[in-house]
């Protein structure tokens, strides 16, 4: 077998990219995504008048089965300039879903940012947070 052929380290056998390739990459990204930790620490460190809101834009019974604490339910075929005009412009939305495997996130920033409003996603979903060990809250 050909050495020259097999890469030495298979991490660096496609090398990384530049400095400011990677801030402006990593930047971006952190534009588009908060992750659980950093909504719980909002959660906790924030009045109800934050200009930050949690949307769980999953279905009503998905929010009822547990939710993050002080959330909104508004899923994510009903968000439209109605639903959030209760809100001043410039409240940022943080919206999740189920996890990983739902896409209604994607679609809930898609539907806020076609209505100008600030969005992230909250990364890992309601899955994400309970993987944290953060607790629920439910409704009846």
């Amino acid at each position: 077998m050909n050495a020259a052929a097999i890469p030495t380290s298979l991490v660096t056998a496609v090398p990384a990219a530049p400095s400011a390739e990677v801030i402006e990459h990593f930047g971006r990204l952190l534009s588009f995504e908060t992750d659980c930790w950093d909504v719980h620490q909002e959660r906790r460190g924030r009045a109800e008048s934050s200009d930050v809101v949690v949307l769980d834009v999953r279905g009503p019974a998905g929010f009822a089965s547990g939710h993050v604490p002080g959330a909104v339910n508004l899923p994510h075929r009903s968000i439209a300039a109605e639903a959030v005009a209760l809100w001043p412009a410039r409240t940022t939305f943080v919206v999740y879903c189920a996890g990983p495997h739902c896409n209604a996130a994607d679609q809930a920033a898609l539907r806020l940012a076609r209505l100008g409003r600030p969005v992230k996603k909250m990364l890992g979903g309601i899955e994400g947070w309970k993987a944290e060990g953060f607790s629920l809250e439910t409704s009846s």
